[in-house]
């Protein structure tokens, strides 16, 4: 098969669905030779993706179709004609801000999650409409969808009307050579060194995104965990400026407890491992994931998990993390207080933690999406 592979919404590389985008590349890897594959990169995105080029075609778009909007036009408009002059049998879009109305080949879509029927105000109301209403119908028009996840399956059937006949759930994977326990003495001298962190410390990694990611709460509940328990854990913020980080920089400096909150900016994939390795406990408060991959990769570090139930990440993390109510504040403190203070609960969110993101490899997620690729170049003949 020829299959194509529009990557223009990874944003830099920075987001959730940046990681898929990597990740599913590299597992694909081993499938050329028996099949060609034709990468669509932004310009200045094209060295995130050096370690394909050697095998994969890389068809580079220019810069000036970055933006949102010129973007989406750029789909609609110029890639159709690219895939025809490529010949490709299939095309994969792996996220649903992009999907095509023509359908010059068969149509594969990706879609993490329908937050906007979730989430209010996640997204101006621009692209509210967009998620909620155009997305619908183009998703409406794809020959294959896959969820990756039984949540995201459930919600692209009951809000975008998909016949389950067209989708599949394939759930994202793990890198198990890179995200494993480090040695605890050299990865705490490790972000002692780089990020001046000597104290326990919760990590929480995700874009700084309001009110999606809920870190209001999170700062709330922290600043009265540290009122009433006087003791001397810190809170990380791992991830880049999104929509509303201002009013997140902005609770930041307004927490009595500011000096023991620390925000990193956006983290290399490469240095995750060892900060997940070092952290004391690893928090995500989402309101609302359609997968959720940050805290399988804690997990997978060693790392205990506290974690919303929200969306799809009750599914993913099984019985291995603890739980809360992302908008019950008082909750998320009491469970940072019970983590913090209680060593042997730590002790077994550690282990099942590392067993449960034994269940998730990258290699299984290519596998599924190459049979998904067949069925949609078979049903389009």
């Amino acid at each position: 098969m020829r299959i194509g592979l529009s990557t223009s919404v990874i944003q830099r590389g920075q987001t959730g669905v940046a990681q898929y985008v990597f990740a599913l590349t590299r597992s694909l890897l081993e499938y050329v030779g028996e099949h060609q594959f034709t990468l669509f990169v932004l310009e200045e995105d094209s060295p995130l993706f050096n370690f394909a080029k050697a095998a994969m075609q890389l068809v580079v778009v220019p810069e000036t179709f970055r933006p949102p909007v010129k973007n989406i036009l750029w789909h609609q408009r110029w890639l159709p004609p690219l895939v025809r002059d490529h010949r490709l049998d299939v095309l994969h879009v792996p996220s649903y801000r992009r999907l095509l109305w023509a359908r010059p080949c068969a149509m594969v879509a990706t879609i993490h999650d329908l937050a906007p029927f979730h989430v209010r105000g996640k997204y101006d109301w621009a692209r509210m409409f967009y998620g909620r209403v155009v997305a619908r119908r183009l998703a409406q028009r794809q020959d294959e969808i896959i969820a990756i996840s039984r949540n995201t399956a459930c919600d692209l059937e009951t809000h975008f009307r998909i016949s389950p006949k067209r989708l599949t759930i394939i759930p994202n994977g793990l890198n198990h050579e890179r995200f494993i326990p480090g040695c605890p003495v050299e990865t705490r001298h490790a972000v002692a060194k780089r990020y001046g962190l000597r104290q326990p410390f919760f990590l929480y990694v995700a874009r700084l995104e309001h009110p999606g990611k809920n870190h209001l709460r999170l700062l709330d509940a922290f600043n009265q965990f540290k009122a009433e328990s006087a003791l001397p854990w810190q809170l990380v913020l791992a991830g880049s400026d999104w929509h509303g980080a201002e009013v997140i920089h902005n609770a930041v400096r307004q927490s009595p407890f500011s000096k023991d909150i620390l925000s990193l900016g956006f983290v290399l994939e490469e240095d995750l491992p060892v900060l997940y390795s070092a952290a004391d406990v690893f928090v995500y408060p989402s309101l609302y994931e359609g997968f959720g991959l940050p805290p399988l990769e804690a997990m997978a570090c060693g790392c205990p998990v506290l974690c919303s139930g929200n969306g799809a990440l009750g599914e993913v993390v099984g019985d291995a993390a603890l739980t809360t109510d992302p908008e019950d504040t008082a909750n998320i403190k009491m469970q940072l207080a019970r983590l913090a203070t209680d060593a042997g609960l730590r002790k077994s969110l550690h282990a099942a933690g590392l067993k449960q993101a034994q269940r998730f490899h990258w290699q299984r997620t290519a596998e599924a999406t190459m049979k998904v690729y067949a069925r949609a170049r078979a049903n389009d003949y």
